[in-house]
């Protein structure tokens, strides 16, 4: 049975390969070939799930194709198969296939069908590669996969302000969690000294002997897998980013946000629970998230006047309760709550149109009023500073603004002595030589070669920080981000020996994605007079070629799983010791900012509303 396993993965892709190359005019075509693919889908599933269950439930486990092998590390593809893969492939294969079937009319005649069909499909395979992950390298890849399909539905209106806006604010919070898995795959390579699976951890000797010997290690990937779970689920203090993710169509966000992607947290959870579950003080601290953010969420979807955010907040506040079951180690409870949790939100989301126009009808002549019990038990004052905290969603956003972003675009904004120029006059010297020194490491005093990968990877996250919070430059903002990888490279190549044919690899994908980049925004400069990140220009209307270049530039830059640039970032990390820990966060910080900046990049120059609108536009964001 473990064969079949592969085949999960490989139907959602054809049919969105094979929907790529039909014309947008063909609506029916394009609309047929993903219901018939999510349908056979979900009789497949339905087929395969029977057998399973006839033979016992076992857990299937495959060992799929290995990407690079190498001594002491191989990077290859896992998928295993048991009741949590079980629960996740036949709620979302039936929900994708409402959702599709539902899309048909709703988005009939809409300018962007192919686009909407194309990513929902693009996303499918995404969550398939996650539910079916067998290690943290494959999840990563679909978590990847679910994070680019999530920004590029909320952008689905791409000629508006507000759906690509809050399309950068939802991937940024995303790539917050990206740092949790790329630190709990670091630190878990050095605690099994392997590409571990999830079988493998799922035993419980093993799993208790090397938490005996390492505690540490083992609460720091513990806390890592939480930061992940809590930042895809919505869980506190990242709650704020659900409801702006509800600009994409209403069939996306239904899938998306009310059903499958945002219930990715408590897949992580439930699928490393046989590590983090021998930890007393973790599964204390998950549960505690999970009831706070279960009774904040509770009073603040019921002050939203937008049904959408109701639902989202509501949603966030049934999370909450499954984290609780997850921490308390009811597995079957929290997968059953999962589930229906998902439907229900799935058809609230799809009706809500219908509700909010029943609803405007009868407010004329029904009233309802409140609990007198309640506002007679609970004194006034704090029913009121309840409410207004909730009218304000407890500030969750600024919270995020003040603590993170702000900070970093403050740093950014005191390296305005960074140009163009300096960067060709003093940083490319200085990293030729750093280059020269890698191939003569004779030449380095022994006393400063541990400080050398930490300043030098230093220097790569100063050059983000200012690519990140550049407004004015956007071939600055480009080049900074190549710079960071090539530092970081340049960092790595200094800790440790090892054959540069790893490090070539993962060059490979950006200075091909950097160049080709480049060219795109060199290009458009000729054509265009004014490219700048002050404001959204809207290009992609008058140069859909090169905005689909760049964006797969962008791409290859950000790390994703179709490039080389994923596989080295593994890489990279496999060479950074378990006793580096400020290195392994100077360089998982910076990946994150790369990704999150060429992104920003790419809606600032390409999404939005065109700057020769007639209509008056926003040049700045709030």
């Amino acid at each position: 049975m473990q064969a079949y396993l592969q085949w999960f993965l490989w139907l959602p892709l054809s049919g969105f390969i094979t929907s790529l190359f039909i014309p947008p005019k063909k609506e029916r075509l394009i609309s047929s070939i993903a219901f018939f693919t999510i349908g056979l889908h979900l009789l497949g599933t339905l087929v395969f799930t029977a057998v399973w269950g006839l033979s016992g439930f076992p857990t299937l486990s495959l060992k799929d194709a290995v990407l690079f092998g190498s001594v002491g590390y191989e990077y290859y593809l896992d998928f295993v198969f048991d009741k949590i893969t079980a629960v996740y492939l036949l709620t979302g294969s039936f929900l994708s296939l409402l959702v599709v079937k539902y899309s048909r009319y709703y988005l009939h005649r809409e300018e962007g069908f192919k686009r909407f069909f194309c990513t929902v499909l693009f996303f499918y395979f995404g969550y398939n590669t996650t539910i079916f992950s067998g290690n943290f390298e494959t999840l990563f890849m679909g978590w990847e996969i679910l994070g680019m399909s999530s920004f590029l539905l909320i952008a689905f209106y791409r000629k508006r302000y507000l759906p690509v806006k809050n399309a950068v604010k939802v991937f940024s919070v995303y790539r917050m969690g990206d740092v949790g898995i790329l630190l709990a795959m670091w630190m878990s390579h050095h605690l099994w000294q392997e590409n571990i699976t999830f079988v493998k951890i799922a035993n419980y000797e093993l799993v208790h002997a090397q938490l005996q010997a390492h505690g540490l290690t083992g609460i720091f990937i513990s806390l890592m897998i939480l930061l992940a779970a809590a930042v895809k689920s919505a869980q506190l203090p990242f709650s704020s980013w659900l409801p702006r993710a509800m600009e994409g169509p209403t069939p996306s966000t239904a899938i998306f946000y009310g059903s499958l992607s945002v219930h990715m947290g408590v897949f992580l959870l439930l699928r490393t629970f046989p590590f983090w579950g021998h930890q007393f003080s973790i599964r204390v601290l998950i549960g505690l998230l999970g009831l706070t953010t279960s009774l904040i969420t509770t009073g603040i979807a019921r002050v939203q006047s937008s049904v959408k955010s109701q639902i989202a907040y509501a949603s966030i506040s049934q999370i909450g309760i499954i984290f609780m079951e997850a921490a308390a180690g009811f597995e079957n409870l929290a997968l059953l709550h999962f589930a229906g949790n998902a439907i229900l939100r799935t058809y609230q989301l799809l009706v809500s149109p219908s509700v909010v126009s029943y609803l405007i009808r009868e407010q004329f002549y029904l009233r309802e009023t409140g609990n007198p019990f309640f506002q007679k038990l609970v004194p006034k004052k704090i029913v009121t500073a309840f409410y207004m905290l909730c009218m304000k969603e407890w500030k969750l956003d600024s919270l995020m603004y003040d603590l993170l972003w702000n900070p970093i675009k403050f740093l950014g904004q005191k390296l305005n002595f960074i140009t163009v120029n300096r960067v060709i006059a003093f940083f490319t010297p200085m990293y030729l030589l750093g280059l020269l020194l890698t191939y003569n490491p004779n030449h380095i005093p022994a006393t400063l070669r541990p400080y050398l990968p930490v300043t030098i990877s230093l220097i790569g996250l100063i050059m983000v920080f200012k690519a990140f919070s550049e407004r004015k430059n956007v071939k600055l903002s480009w080049i900074l981000v190549i710079m960071n990888h090539l530092w970081v490279a340049l960092a790595i190549s200094f800790n440790e020996d090892f054959p540069f044919g790893q490090i070539h690899i993962y060059l490979s994908g950006i200075i091909v994605a950097g160049i080709s980049g480049y060219l795109c925004l060199r290009k458009l400069r000729k054509t265009e007079k004014h490219v700048g990140l002050s404001q959204f220009h809207g290009y992609i209307q008058k140069h859909p070629g090169i905005a689909a270049t760049f964006f797969l530039s962008c791409l290859g830059m950000a790390g994703f799983p179709v490039t080389p640039t994923f596989i080295g970032e593994d890489l990279i990390f496999t060479h950074i010791h378990e006793n580096q820990a400020i290195l392994a966060f100077f360089v998982s910080t910076g990946f994150v900012l790369n990704g999150l900046t060429v992104v920003r990049i790419y809606a600032r120059v390409f999404l939005g509303p065109n700057v020769k609108s007639q209509y008056e536009l926003t040049y700045r964001s709030s």
